[in-house]
C-alpha cells in the first residue's frame, strides 16, 4: 500500500461516451469505466469499443485508468478482457472484479492477465481490485486479500452485500452502524494483506453531507478512499482521505518529540500531555507518509525556527 492514490474512485458507464470523456479530467485519483451493473446486457459488447477508445485517446493525466469487467462467472468477463486489454492494455492501471466469493476468482483472472500481457508484450503488469459484495467472499476476505500479488485493493459493495447477506435493515431499522463489522474485517484484512482498503458507494449523491460523514466514518476506521458515484462528491474524497493540516502538523510535532526523546537516550516523549513511544509513532509515521503520497511535505509542517529570517524568503 501506498505509492498510489486511490482516495476517490469514480464510477462511469462504458455505454456512455460523453460521461467517460468528463470523468477523464473530473480530478478523481482512479476512474473505472463501468462494464458491469451500469451496463445493459444488450450493450455490454458494444461497450467495450467505448472503453478502448476511451483508455487511447483521452488524456487522464495522473488519473488511475480502471475497468470493471463482468463477474467471472458471466458469459461476458473473458471477452471482456481479452478485448480491452489486447486493444489498450498499454493504457490501462486496473482491473476491477466485482462478485468476487473465493481466491478462485482472482486467480482465473490473473492467469488471464499473465497471457494477456504477454501476447501483447506488455511490459507494465494491471493491477487488480475485488468488490467484496458476497457472504462467501467476506467470509473469507483474509484468503481473498491474499490471493495475488497483483491485487491491489478491496472494496466494500454495499448494494449485492446488503442481499447476500438478506439485510433487512432499511425496512426494519438497526440500532447501530449496519456495516460496522463489514468494514472493520474487509480493512483488517486490507491491511495485514498490504492492500489498499476502499470504502463503497454512498448513493445518496445529492446528500453531500452525508458522504462527508461516511466517508469521515470510514477513514477513521482505517479506509484510504471511497467510491464515487457523482463527481461532487470528489473533491470531499480527496479531502477526507488526505491529512488535514492541523493532523499533519500535529503528527510532525510528535516525531520531532520522540528524535528529542531518543537523542536524550528517552524511549519515550510528552506530547500534548499525553505520553508516546515507538508504538504510538506508528501512527503518526503513517500520517506522514500519507500527506507526501498526497504531494504534502512534511517540512511545510514545521514551525519557522526564525520568523523574522521566513517572513523574507
Amino acid at each position: 500500500m501506498g505509492a498510489r492514490l486511490c482516495r476517490s474512485e469514480l464510477a462511469v458507464p462504458a455505454s456512455n461516451p460523453k460521461m467517460i470523456r468528463k470523468a477523464a479530467g473530473a480530478g478523481a485519483d482512479l476512474v473505472f469505466i463501468d462494464l458491469e451493473d451500469a451496463v445493459a446486457p444488450e450493450q455490454k459488447a458494444a461497450a467495450r469499443g467505448n472503453v478502448i477508445e476511451a483508455l487511447c485517446s483521452l488524456e487522464w493525466g495522473s488519473t488511475l485508468r480502471c475497468v470493471r469487467i463482468n463477474g467471472v462467472h458471466t458469459r461476458w468477463a473473458v471477452d471482456d478482457l481479452i478485448e480491452v486489454v489486447g486493444a489498450a492494455g498499454q493504457h490501462l492501471d486496473v482491473v476491477m472484479v466485482p462478485k468476487v466469493r473465493a481466491p478462485r476468482d482472482i486467480w482465473f483472472v490473473e492467469t488471464m492477465l499473465d497471457h494477456l500481457e504477454g501476447q501483447h508484450h506488455l511490459d507494465r503488469p494491471i493491477g487488480i481490485e475485488v468488490l467484496i459484495e458476497e457472504a462467501e467472499a467476506l467470509a473469507q476476505v483474509e484468503k481473498i486479500a491474499a490471493a495475488s500479488p497483483r491485487l491491489q485493493a478491496l472494496i466494500l459493495g454495499f448494494g449485492d452485500l446488503s442481499a447476500s447477506l438478506g439485510m433487512r435493515a432499511a425496512r426494519l431499522g438497526y440500532p447501530g452502524d449496519v456495516w460496522h463489522y463489514a468494514r472493520a474485517r474487509m480493512i483488517a484484512a486490507a491491511r495485514a494483506y498490504g492492500v489498499d482498503p476502499i470504502d463503497g458507494p454512498y448513493g445518496a449523491v445529492k446528500d453531500l453531507e452525508g458522504y462527508r460523514a461516511e466517508a469521515m466514518a470510514a477513514a477513521a476506521m482505517g479506509a484510504v478512499g471511497k467510491w464515487c458515484l457523482n463527481p461532487g462528491q470528489i473533491p470531499i474524497a480527496n479531502e477526507v482521505y488526505a491529512p488535514s493540516p492541523a493532523e499533519l502538523a500535529d503528527a510532525v510535532a510528535a516525531l520531532d518529540a520522540l528524535e528529542a526523546a531518543a537523542r536524550s537516550g528517552e524511549g519515550a516523549a510528552m506530547h500534548n500531555g499525553m505520553m508516546i513511544d515507538a508504538a504510538g509513532a506508528r501512527t503518526f509515521e503513517a500520517i506522514v507518509q500519507q500527506a507526501q503520497a498526497c504531494g504534502i511535505s512534511a517540512d511545510e509542517a514545521r514551525p519557522d525556527p526564525d520568523p523574522v529570517a521566513g517572513s523574507l524568503r
